[in-house]
């Protein structure tokens, strides 16, 4: 027979469970987009390629600082961190108090350093809404890992994958499938044994793999992995990944589920879209990727703001999370840059059919000069290839070696664009808004987070002390033997015991386990690797101490 918990304990949970108020919310829903890597100038290039305005064009509030706290030019990990949790992070971090704290306009506590900061997705999550994820990346990058998951690499997509499957959401869609399947498995990437499509299904969760079924789903939880690793680029995606869904499907089906489900009927919901290939374009200095992806990207923002005008009870916030490339309409060989007619940069890149990766597809294989010369014909609208640019591209198939750093620049050069780096760059990036208790003028990244917060009445100080309690402290200062069992590597449990009495949390998870009784956690139990130490949310200790009388 199971044992009750007492009447006064029980109300004292219930108390402990209750939302955590930042003040009266100002907006039932949250949807916040954000196009990786994407610099001020890619915008205008945009809006001249499609010879008209762009959706963000109405919205502008404003614009952001984007630096974190180690670096004035940031990484998407800290980047994304601060947009997630209101705090600035350390470069590769993922949603962790900063480590090393090197820029003089942050202030931040070193002796918090790596403890798990809370994020959006559990503020909102723990206020009743209904939480949706979408990225054209795998789901395990960087950016949407800030709003999901807490470990100090970025890179460590198998133990973000646990804590994105074990928090709940209720619409993931994006790439990333390998990362959710064990390595015993065909195309599975995971070191643990653990199949987490397994245990999605087990927990009520539709888990689609093309566009058809994605469509199918009319209502409940749904978890969609489109592709492997990162889905395909926009512009390939008819000729190369006819079964993805466009980020505008992703989103109008995220917006649909997410409102109409009971929770987003009567609390609302936070919804994370990222257009996340704008930053690979921009890495590779491809400019057809960059304005292809923004194209993608501000569809999306449409079908967004479309349904925050009707709706009229939701926040709608734009942004990109730092600029990559370096690109320039203009460059420092042009000496003619006055007279730049839009004809000049606007024909060439209109004649780009794919992306510099989907165009790579393409010419791999023969390495034929009249094959390559045809592709870049109907695939790039370049017909005049210098015999320079041919033996470039034919010795690069010939040696099986990937095509985009010679033709990047083909296009690059005759759009006339620069490109001052293969990386990121330190500035301040576009703010688009609309809505109730919209973020205007030059603002921190940081403070979009907190306004995001605050207009779904959630406290990011009180949400940390709620979910990330240090275990292994407060555990044995109740007298308890606490440690991190580790019999298993892949697999760490932290064990709680009080003579005969046993409680089992196991790491990235939301379970604690007492005896033959299991209970989900309203948080995850987090790992800092760095420190050795566990973070669990207060509910646990207090289940732990009622069980152990």
């Amino acid at each position: 027979m199971k044992r009750q918990l007492p009447l006064v304990l029980l109300a004292v949970l219930l108390v402990a469970a209750a939302p955590v108020i930042a003040g009266p919310p100002k907006a039932k829903n949250v949807i916040f987009l954000l196009t990786d890597g994407t610099g001020p100038e890619a915008w205008p290039l945009a809006r001249w390629v499609k010879g008209s305005p762009l959706v963000v064009d109405e919205i502008l509030t404003g614009a952001i600082r984007t630096y974190g706290a180690d670096s004035i030019i940031t990484d998407s990990a800290p980047g994304a961190t601060a947009f997630a949790t209101g705090y600035k992070g350390s470069d590769k971090g993922i949603s962790v108090a900063p480590w090393s704290i090197t820029i003089d306009a942050v202030k931040a506590d070193p002796a918090k350093r790596y403890i798990p900061l809370a994020t959006l997705v559990e503020g909102a999550k723990l206020t009743g809404r209904a939480t949706g994820m979408i990225a054209t990346s795998n789901v395990q990058h960087a950016t949407p890992a800030a709003f999901s998951s807490h470990w100090h690499d970025r890179a460590n997509y198998n133990e973000i994958a646990e804590q994105q499957v074990y928090q709940g959401m209720d619409v993931v869609l994006s790439g990333g499938a390998q990362y959710l399947l064990p390595k015993e498995v065909k195309g599975g990437k995971r070191e643990d044994k653990e199949n987490l499509i397994t245990v999605l299904q087990s927990k009520g969760c539709a888990y689609v793999t093309n566009k058809n079924a994605m469509a199918a789903i009319g209502a409940g939880k749904i978890w969609g992995a489109f592709a492997p690793d990162a889905m395909a680029y926009d512009m390939d995606r008819a000729d190369l990944a006819k079964s993805e869904p466009s980020l505008d499907e992703m989103t109008a089906k995220a917006i649909e589920l997410l409102s109409t489900s009971p929770k987003g009927r009567k609390s609302g919901f936070f919804l994370f879209v990222e257009g996340s290939k704008t930053d690979w374009a921009a890495h590779a200095n491809d400019p057809a990727g960059v304005v292809s992806e923004l194209f993608a990207f501000d569809k999306a923002v449409g079908t967004a703001l479309e349904f925050a005008k009707k709706d009229k009870k939701t926040l709608v916030v734009v942004v990109s999370d730092h600029g990559t490339g370096g690109l320039s309409i203009g460059t420092s060989e042009d000496k003619n840059y006055s007279s730049t007619d839009d004809d000049s940069v606007v024909g060439p890149m209109r004649k780009a059919k794919k992306s510099a990766e989907g165009l790579d597809t393409l010419l791999q294989g023969e390495p034929a000069p009249d094959r390559i010369k045809a592709v870049m014909t109907t695939e790039w609208g370049i017909n005049d290839l210098s015999e320079a640019e041919l033996k470039a591209i034919v010795d690069l198939v010939t040696a099986k070696k990937p095509t985009m750093p010679a033709t990047v620049q083909m296009l690059s050069r005759r759009a006339r664009l620069g490109w001052t780096t293969n990386g990121h760059t330190g500035a301040d990036v576009f703010l688009f808004a609309y809505g109730p208790g919209r973020p205007t003028g030059l603002v921190e990244n940081t403070e979009v987070g907190k306004t995001m917060a605050s207009v779904m009445a959630v406290n990011f100080e009180q949400l940390n002390k709620r979910l990330f309690v240090d275990a292994l402290d407060v555990f044995g200062s109740l007298g308890y033997q606490a440690s991190i069992q580790k019999t298993d590597a892949a697999n760490p449990v932290l064990v709680v015991t009080k003579g005969e009495a046993r409680a089992e949390m196991p790491v990235s998870k939301n379970i604690l386990m007492i005896g033959t009784k299991t209970t989900n956690l309203e948080g995850l139990v987090v790992r800092a690797d760095k420190l050795d130490k566990v973070f669990v949310p207060q509910q646990a200790i207090d289940l732990v101490k009622a069980e152990f009388k």
